[in-house]
């Protein structure tokens, strides 16, 4: 430490030395600034059942570009151990292997087990030594690339147990690498301690996880039965996002992957890149409305085809870790500055999808900008902070369903005014637009449905029916009089037939009446002397009181005839007779009016 230090200190010398003031000031300051070199920092003091307080502040750090440093070089005197930067708990994005220092002293109250937590799973490789008087005691080897099955403790996070003595002073040193940011949130507490924090961390892992699958599978179930590609879209955006929330909290190397090292090493650019292409898609097919001639949705198809051909190079080890991040970095924000143009667009328009996906954006930079603050040191790291990705992360997933839910609702609308527009065009097909009776078209549509139940034992009345008397109240009191009386008819012969009977407008003054279930040929017989002695009382109409009869012919199936176009036939023949025998009675089809 000396030797490294006395040549940096020669070379601030001032002036030549000579006189032998200069030489004793000389000579007391290198002896005080050796002295501050050797001189080491206070041990750490590890009390009864609490975590160790300010242990960021009693770490020194060592960095070892080239990788020559072993822990028993630094044991017996090597380099000198440089103060940690002012970034609280990061030492941000670094290549090289550092070096970590921090003695500890152990009160004789407190428990001899403790356990150092690093609760930052990306971590690749963290070599532990644990040494007392220049010996070493533990070592252990912790990090994402060291096989789960190896580590010391089957844990979440990067754990190791120490026994400690009290009273021995000892000196721990981490050698930590990693190709990512070096985030450092370091915990030294009792096991008990450890344990109850674990679990609330595992909890909190369990919850969010359990979450996001949910959405996951409920997307995918709507995509099975919707066949709404949106959802599929989804589907795979959540699979990237729930993806790296399962590696950057370690939860899948502790449960899914864990004696899988490739896996380990591409989790993390796999994760990103699929959640990236998901994106594409996904805020494409939201903003286009699924037009295909979209040129938002073309652009961000191509987006997504780019992404996916670097997960397919990065999968195949084309580029390292450190490249793809580079890329992501940028190519993560392009789907969403691409789509803010047209989510702005929809906005305005009053279109809540647009709302949604800016507050999502919004949710996303501000998540963010939070992790590059912790990894640069602008934000402390603690809880909130190490979460902000993950909580921001699932709020956008949130918010990304309620994007889904509008766009369900948007879809049956369109199929709901479909609908409405098909059975209007229906009703004008198959209806009276005068009486709100069906037509000729309604009725043969409703008549050759009934004669496919007709039998013996359940016969069909087809009544055809002329108003006798319409023309002159027509020619004295006008058309509109003529219309409103004809409603009234309507209403009159609605009200003396069965509900299962169909009253129909042919047109002009003629109505048809379908009469089904008929268990002979007098039930027929008696439904139309019903109807003809419900026309014996005049009709009151708005301005006038009118007094009209009613000529009725009809034929019964299967007896007369089968088919709907013979049973009108035979019933308006038989209508027309009754209209030369007197109006205003019922008349049966006979077999000479059968014939043709």
């Amino acid at each position: 430490m000396t030797r490294a230090f006395v040549p940096w200190f020669l070379t601030l010398a001032a002036p030549p030395l000579r006189g032998g003031l200069w030489r004793v000031a000389a000579v007391l300051a290198l002896w005080l600034g050796c002295a501050s070199v050797q001189a080491q920092p206070a041990p750490l003091q590890l009390q009864a059942q609490q975590p160790a307080a300010g242990l960021w502040q009693a770490l020194q750090m060592l960095p070892d570009p080239e990788q020559r440093y072993t822990a028993q070089d630094l044991l017996q005197g090597g380099p000198a151990f440089g103060p940690m930067p002012p970034t609280q708990g990061t030492l941000g994005v670094r290549a090289e292997p550092v070096w970590l220092r921090i003695p500890l002293e152990l009160a004789a109250s407190a428990p001899g087990r403790w356990v150092l937590d690093i609760d930052y799973a990306p971590l690749q490789r963290i070599d532990l030594v644990l040494a007392s008087g220049g010996r070493i005691v533990q070592q252990a080897a912790l990090g994402s690339h060291v096989p789960f099955a190896q580590r010391p403790l089957p844990t979440r996070s990067h754990a190791v147990g120490l026994d400690l003595q009290p009273g021995v002073a000892y000196e721990l040193l981490l050698r930590v690498q990693t190709q990512g940011a070096m985030v450092l949130p370091l915990r030294l507490s009792p096991p008990a301690m450890h344990a109850e924090h674990a679990l609330r961390e595992q909890m909190l892992q369990g919850l969010l996880t359990g979450l996001a699958l949910c959405l996951w599978i409920y997307s995918l179930a709507q995509w099975i039965n919707q066949r709404e590609v949106l959802f599929l879209q989804y589907t795979l955006l959540i699979s990237g996002s729930l993806l790296f929330s399962l590696h950057f909290f370690g939860v899948g190397a502790q449960y899914l992957w864990g004696g899988l090292p490739w896996f380990e090493q591409h989790a993390s650019g796999m994760s990103a890149l699929m959640a990236t292409c998901g994106s594409f898609l996904f805020i494409g097919q939201a903003l286009a409305a699924g037009n295909p001639r979209n040129r938002l949705m073309r652009a961000m198809r191509w987006g997504a085809a780019g992404t996916a051909l670097l997960a397919l190079a990065f999968a195949l080890d084309l580029f390292d870790t450190r490249v793809l991040a580079a890329i992501v970095s940028v190519l993560g924000l392009v789907p969403a500055l691409m789509g803010i143009p047209g989510a702005v667009a929809r906005m305005r328009q009053g279109d809540a999808v647009g709302g949604t996906l800016l507050l999502a954006w919004l949710v996303y930079f501000v998540a963010t900008a939070t992790v590059i603050g912790v990894i640069r040191g602008w934000v402390p790291v603690n809880f909130w902070t190490l979460h902000s990705f993950q909580f921001g992360a699932t709020l956008d997933m949130l918010l990304f369903m309620r994007v889904l839910g509008l766009r369900s609702k948007a879809l049956r609308l369109a199929a709901e005014n479909a609908r409405t527009e098909r059975d209007t065009l229906h009703w004008l097909a198959h209806t009276d637009p005068l009486t709100n009776l069906p037509n000729r078209r309604g009725m043969q549509e409703a008549l050759s449905n009934a004669l496919r139940l007709c039998c013996h034992e359940q016969q069909l009345a087809v009544y055809l029916l002329d108003l006798d008397g319409f023309k002159p109240v027509n020619d004295e009191h006008g058309h509109d009089v003529g219309d409103e009386l004809l409603v009234a008819v309507a209403r009159r012969l609605q009200g003396h037939v069965r509900a299962t009977d169909l009253v129909a407008r042919l047109g002009g003054d003629e109505f048809v009446v379908v009469a089904s279930a008929l268990e002979s040929p007098a039930q027929a017989h008696d439904l139309a002397n019903k109807l003809l002695d419900a026309f014996h009382a005049p009709f009151t109409l708005s301005s006038t009181k009118v007094q009209v009869g009613l000529t009725i012919g009809y034929a019964l199936a299967p007896l007369d005839a089968y088919d709907a176009a013979s049973l009108l036939k035979l019933a308006d023949a038989a209508m027309y007779q009754g209209k030369q025998n007197g109006k205003f009675r019922v008349q049966r089809s006979t077999e000479q009016l059968a014939m043709p």
